[in-house]
């Protein structure tokens, strides 16, 4: 199959996929949004409440973390949590999606839960009965918060561990990655990975190559989320090459929070010519208005990626994920049948 054959969007629906980095809050329907608020007297700024273009710019990290505070603020009960989960789960079977890996900081629902360990009992008790719904197989990374306290950080890697038999499969870090070096959560990662769960930190986002050779160098992750300023430094892209650290690549994210001017500079291609695994995510649909699907209609449509490739992305995506090896399997396969697929321009009639 060339790459002068089209793939149509549905066809991209059809692709079998897993998705590796969204946020819990960023995962919210947009419509739920504004019921919740309603529902819990909220009151939403304009740029949440309206809806957005395609390519809905947020003005800097600080107006972004802002947002998404406010929209975090409307999850007010355990209900709101399972519902907003059973939706993404509905919206995750919609884009081909079958295996979500949904990142969530417990710490920040502490108080309106009572605590963090209540607060991730819901998170695990929303997956196990959206999985169950939907069919969508959901797991969790607990992800800690780099501008709050180390100590908080190793709290909530133990929470983890104890949890991974309720479906936590990770430790992540996020937040501004100008804030807290890596070293300081040292201890945190070090918990996790001991206990069999994945190290799948922010790195390579806000800051350049050098934030993911520390981050490399100090947390052994399994992926990265974002990684993408690694395509300024050959020698970073070969040391994740070599140890075949996959990049979660959040093009529209990187967009709106001004990392790279437009799609086009998005280092996706670069990160593979070097030998980096690409993994497509959305990240935070909810505030940057595209979700899975439209990630691989972006590569497809400004980067040239053809069927091969598309269905390259999709392995990607399958190979490192927590997924039990026979479902990973026979996703491969399907993918595989996928890409093998010829999709006709028209419609047939039966």
């Amino acid at each position: 199959m060339g790459a002068d054959e089209a793939v149509a969007d549905a066809d991209l629906s059809a692709l079998p996929k897993a998705h590796l980095h969204l946020h819990l809050t960023g995962g919210m329907r947009r419509s739920t949004l504004r019921e919740l608020a309603v529902e819990h007297g909220v009151g939403l700024p304009e740029r949440l409440v309206d809806d957005f273009p395609d390519e809905w710019h947020v003005l800097g990290w600080p107006r972004f973390q802002r947002l998404y505070d406010i929209a975090r603020s409307v999850l007010r009960t355990p209900a709101d949590i399972h519902r907003i989960v059973r939706e993404r789960a509905e919206d995750e079977a919609a884009d081909g999606s079958r295996w979500l890996e949904l990142q969530v900081t417990p710490s920040g629902y502490a108080t309106r839960f009572g605590d963090v360990v209540t607060a991730t009992e819901i998170f695990c008790a929303a997956i196990a009965e959206a999985q169950q719904a939907t069919g969508v197989g959901i797991r969790l990374v607990i992800a800690a918060n780099r501008t709050r306290p180390p100590w908080e950080a190793e709290l909530q890697a133990r929470l983890a561990v104890r949890m991974a038999s309720y479906g936590v499969v990770g430790f992540g870090l996020s937040n501004d990655e100008r804030i807290g070096a890596p070293s300081d959560f040292a201890k945190a990662f070090r918990i996790a990975r001991e206990a069999g769960l994945i190290a799948v930190p922010h790195a390579g986002e806000l800051l350049g190559p050098e934030s993911v050779a520390d981050t490399v160098r100090v947390l052994a992750p399994k992926r990265l989320g974002h990684g993408v300023r690694a395509a300024e430094d050959p020698r970073v892209l070969a040391q994740l090459a070599a140890a075949g650290i996959a990049c979660e690549v959040c093009p529209g994210s990187n967009v709106a929070l001004g990392v790279f001017a437009g799609h086009e500079a998005v280092p996706g291609r670069a990160l593979e010519a070097a030998g980096v695994p690409v993994v497509l995510a959305a990240d935070d649909p909810l505030l940057f208005g595209a979700g899975l699907v439209e990630k691989y209609a972006a590569v497809r449509d400004v980067h040239g990626y053809d069927r091969d490739g598309l269905a390259r992305l999709a392995a990607a995506s399958v190979r490192h994920s927590t997924m039990p090896a026979l479902q990973a399997e026979a996703m491969l396969r399907d993918i595989e049948s996928w890409r093998v697929r010829r999709i006709s321009a028209f419609t047939r009639r039966g």
